[in-house]
This record gives structure tokens, C-alpha cells and sequence, in this order.
């Protein structure tokens, strides 16, 4: 070996192979473990862009929560007020009165502007009976009693109706109401959902389903479980620029695969993740036009958490109201994933529905079982009402919902936003994660090109577009014969302490590597985006010397 020869990490290559099957956010962990041991050998600081949690937070509709807090507390002292720190629960009669009587002593204290705003939102737009909304507020933010109704609070539902409507439909809405399922996040979304259409016979095992990739990891994960084990047709986004850039986006040829009647689902993350792009409005037509058409029963679930990235996005659930369901959760807008605050979205004229009347007898006979406990006339219940029962196993329904705080404080981020008329939260934060996208790919050295689609609130980088870009095919071929893919994210790891994970375990291709724009500072991203050249340099030296 030639004295200068840059040393190759053998831990990390063998690692990297024996890794190959380890999903991204599993492989993270380890990840972790190697940048941590390189901080001990280095002046290094762990930058961990891995996981996509925000280092924000929406502080108003937070105000807002906590000030509700205190109105709370003393309408239950009104009740009863003990020593040793007992009180009452909030009485309905007379509520609103003080509750405005609260909110003008307390009109200069923050949140009390957002309170005040949407109690005058709800009244106005919505018509509340005054003291039923105080009330279920009351008890919201207390925290006293189950949720009823389960499915979700009244005003909860409204005002997050309409903030889907704004934000996912960009203010136009398809005609008719979508029923909302508060969830404990969107995970939990997902696994009720996959549930439920296999407990009701929409999905059965072995049956073909449709993923457009990439995708979020557990899209990929789910169907491959023993439960589902999923026939599963992969749509990737291969479309690639003249030039030879990524696009991110689908080929009619590809879409056109959505025609085949035995795929009976179609599952979305939309803005995508990694890549961060929504759906062309070219391919979302096409989609349309292939339900319309080829495949009416075609069963939609889109997963629109970084919709509110991208102005005037609009969703699949406006576009195709009768077959959609559509996941969104508050976690990344609002900086709330520790909030677990989600919801289910379907339209009360729905194919799932429908589907249910034509299952067979025998399929009836057995969800007439499931459900009897529920209802006189179990086969009446809605789909979106059968996933509530599923979610607390039936037997459990009682105790079905999700919590009242929760809710209040979901409320408030749907309210923030619908108040919001000038979108002043909108457009900084739109611009906060821009200016991160920027500042990693400038200091890379790559070129970003100007797309109206892109969120950006995550950046998938193939390391081979710019392997070709810089030093040449030879140079693509010699990685990719020398180097397994994982390779990357280790060498990232024990040199530079960043964690970033491998866009292969997102069925993305497989030399990508995905960095989070959300959790790490404008000037972090700079370090993250040098290093990542640094590394591809590496590598470039190493092929020459290898080749002398």
C-alpha cells in the first residue's frame, strides 16, 4: 500500500454488507453507536440527520393550550375546591359567559388571542351553541372523561375538517363531508388501517397492492408480514432529467400498472419520503383517469404529513374523494410528534363502504359477529367506525378514542391555521427548510435545480448521479463493483459523527443516501453537505490509486 493511500474502514464494509436487509431506522441506531466512537477519537460533534423530528415548535396554539389550562382549573374549582387538592369537573350551564368573562381578564396573556379567535370562528362559521363548545373545551383540557363521541370530539372534527380542506385541498374541497378518526399519530393511522381492511375483507392475505416508492419504510415492512404477506407491485419514481438528474416522479408506462383490476390498493406517501416531492399534477390525473376507467374499486391510501411543505398542494383525497384515505398527521408542521396527534380522513360516499355490502354471506355472517356487541344492526356500521372498534379490538370500544388533551391541543393547530389568513407560519416555515436545502446541496457542490413540487423536508441524494456527474461512468462502475451501498452511511459515521440513512432501505436506489431538513441547524447542514463530498472524493482517490 502506497504510503498516502487513504485507509479503507473494514469494520465498516463488512458492517455494511451484513446490514444489507436491516431497516433504515434500525440500522440508525447502530449508526449512532459508530458516530458516537467517532467523537471520542475526534474533535467531532454528533449531527444526527436521520430522523425526521423538527427542532421547532408552534408556540402560539402551545400558548393557547395552556392558558385553556387555567380556565379549566378553576371552572372544576367552581365545582368543588378541596385542601388537599381536590376538585370538581366543569358544569355545563352558564360556561361561555365565563369563559369570555376569563378571556377578557386575561386578554393581554399569550394564546388568549387564538382562544378568542376560534371560539368567534366556531360560533360565526360554524354556528356552536356557545356553552356545548366551552364545555367539551372544559373537559378537553382537563381531561376528565372518555372521548365521546370516540371516533372524535364534535368541535374537534370541525375544525380539523376545515383545515384539511384548506391545507390538503388547497381551499377547494370536493363536495360532501369526510369523516375524521382521531389517531395517536400516524402510525397508529397506519396500523389500524391495514388492519381493518384485512379484518373486513377488503385486503386479504395474498392479495396485490401497489406502493409507489420510495416510501416511508413501513410501507414496505407491513405488507411483507406473515398476517398480510401482500402480493406487491413496486411503482418507482425513475423518471431522470436529459441530463441525467432524478425527478422524482412516474412514468405513464408505470402508472398505467394501476389498470390491472387484481391491484386492489394503491398506498402513497405524498409529499414522497425521502425524495420530498409531491405527485405531479400529471400523474395525479392519470391516476383519475385510471379509476375513472380501468380500476373503480382501486382502494387509495395517501400518507399527505408534509402536504403543508409545498404551497398550494392538493391531494389525491380532492382528487378522488371516493376512494381515498388519507393519513395526516400534525407531527412535522407543528413540531408536535411527541403529541401523537393524526387523523383518518374518509368521505362519507366511499367505496369502502360499498364494498362491504358485496362481500359474501359468509363474510357478512362473520363481521355480523365481530361487530354484534356494537350495534343492533352491525352491518350498518361505516368502515371509518369499524376502524375505531378494531383499534381497542371491539371487545374494548368503550374506551375507544383518542385522548382529550390531545385533541384540545389539535384542535389549536387547526385552528392556528385556519386563523391564519395572511400564512405567515406557512411561508416561514416553507422558507426555513429551503434555506437548509440550500445550504446542503451549495456546500456539496452539487447542483439543486428549482422544482415547485419539492417540500424539502427531506433531500434523497444519489451518490452515483454525482459519481457520474464529477469524475465519470468509470468511476459509477468502479463504486458500485468495489463498494456495497451501505458503505456511505458508515463511512459517514466513523469519519464525520453524521448519521444519515441509506435511501435503499426506502426502496429508493440503492447508492442514495437521505438527510432530514428538519432537525439539525442551517449551518449543520453546510458541514453535512462538505462532508458528503469529502466522502466521494475519498472514494474517487481510492480508485486511482488502486488503478496505479
Amino acid at each position: 500500500m502506497k504510503e498516502n493511500q487513504p485507509k479503507k474502514n473494514p469494520s465498516s464494509t463488512h458492517f455494511a454488507k451484513e446490514m444489507e436487509g436491516i431497516s433504515p431506522f434500525e440500522l440508525k441506531n447502530r449508526l449512532i453507536e459508530m458516530a458516537d466512537e467517532s467523537i471520542k477519537k475526534a474533535a467531532h460533534t454528533m449531527l444526527n440527520a436521520g430522523r425526521g423530528n423538527p427542532n421547532w415548535i408552534a408556540t402560539v396554539p402551545r400558548q393557547a393550550f395552556f392558558l385553556l389550562g387555567q380556565f379549566g382549573i378553576d371552572e372544576c374549582h367552581r365545582v368543588l375546591s378541596l385542601p388537599e387538592g381536590i376538585a370538581g369537573i366543569p358544569l355545563k350551564k352558564g360556561i361561555a359567559a365565563r369563559f369570555e368573562s376569563f378571556l377578557k381578564e386575561n386578554h393581554r396573556k399569550p394564546g388568549a388571542e387564538l382562544l378568542k379567535g376560534t371560539y368567534n370562528y366556531l360560533l360565526m362559521e360554524h354556528a356552536a351553541d356557545p356553552d356545548d363548545l366551552v364545555h367539551e373545551w372544559a373537559e378537553s383540557i382537563i381531561g376528565d372523561q372518555y372521548p365521546v363521541p370516540d371516533r372524535i370530539l364534535h368541535f374537534t372534527e370541525i375544525l380539523v375538517q376545515d383545515y384539511l380542506a384548506q391545507e390538503l385541498c388547497d381551499r377547494r374541497p370536493p363536495r360532501g363531508t369526510f369523516d375524521l378518526f382521531a389517531t395517536e399519530g400516524g402510525t397508529a393511522a397506519m396500523c389500524y388501517l391495514f388492519d381493518s381492511l384485512q379484518q373486513n375483507y377488503l385486503l386479504s392475505h395474498g392479495d396485490s397492492i401497489a406502493l409507489l416508492v420510495p416510501v416511508f419504510t413501513p410501507y414496505i415492512e407491513i405488507p411483507e408480514l406473515r398476517r398480510y404477506e401482500f402480493d406487491v407491485t413496486e411503482i418507482a419514481a425513475n423518471e431522470m432529467t436529459a441530463d441525467g438528474r432524478h425527478t422524482w416522479q412516474y412514468s405513464d408506462a408505470d402508472i398505467d400498472r394501476l389498470k390491472d383490476p387484481r391491484i386492489k390498493a394503491l398506498f402513497i406517501t405524498n409529499p414522497s419520503n425521502p425524495p420530498s416531492y409531491a405527485l405531479s399534477p400529471e400523474t395525479s390525473a392519470r391516476i383519475v383517469d385510471i379509476v375513472k376507467n380501468d380500476n373503480p374499486n382501486l382502494m387509495i391510501i395517501t400518507d399527505d404529513v408534509y402536504g403543508t411543505f409545498i404551497p398550494h398542494f392538493r391531494s389525491l383525497m380532492a382528487e378522488l374523494p371516493h376512494n381515498t384515505l388519507c393519513v395526516y398527521s400534525f407531527s412535522k408542521y407543528y413540531g408536535a410528534t411527541g403529541w401523537r396527534n393524526a387523523v383518518i380522513a374518509l368521505h362519507q360516499d366511499n367505496i369502502y363502504d360499498k364494498m362491504l355490502t358485496r362481500l359474501t354471506d359468509e363474510q357478512k355472517a362473520a363481521l355480523h359477529k365481530r361487530y354484534s356487541s356494537l350495534d343492533m344492526h352491525p352491518e350498518k356500521l361505516k368502515f371509518i367506525d369499524r376502524m375505531v372498534a378494531d383499534s381497542r379490538q371491539v371487545a374494548l370500544n368503550h374506551t375507544a378514542g383518542l385522548s382529550l388533551p390531545q385533541q384540545m391541543q389539535m384542535s389549536l393547530f387547526a385552528s392556528f391555521s385556519l386563523l391564519d389568513k395572511e400564512d405567515k407560519y406557512k411561508i416561514r416555515m416553507q422558507k426555513l427548510i429551503l434555506r437548509r436545502l440550500h445550504a446542503l446541496w451549495e456546500s456539496t457542490g452539487f447542483t439543486l435545480v428549482e422544482d415547485p413540487l419539492r417540500a424539502g423536508y427531506y433531500s434523497e441524494i444519489d451518490m452515483l448521479v454525482w459519481a457520474r456527474k464529477f469524475y465519470g461512468e468509470e468511476f459509477a462502475e468502479y463504486l458500485q463493483k468495489t463498494y456495497n451501498p451501505l458503505d456511505v452511511v458508515f463511512r459517514l459515521a466513523n469519519e464525520t459523527s453524521l448519521v444519515l440513512l441509506n435511501g435503499g432501505g426506502f426502496a429508493g436506489p440503492e447508492w442514495s443516501i437521505r438527510a432530514s431538513l428538519a432537525n439539525l441547524n442551517e449551518s449543520d447542514y453546510i458541514k453535512i453537505g462538505q462532508s458528503i463530498r469529502q466522502i466521494l472524493e475519498e472514494y474517487h482517490e481510492e480508485m486511482k490509486q488502486a488503478l496505479h
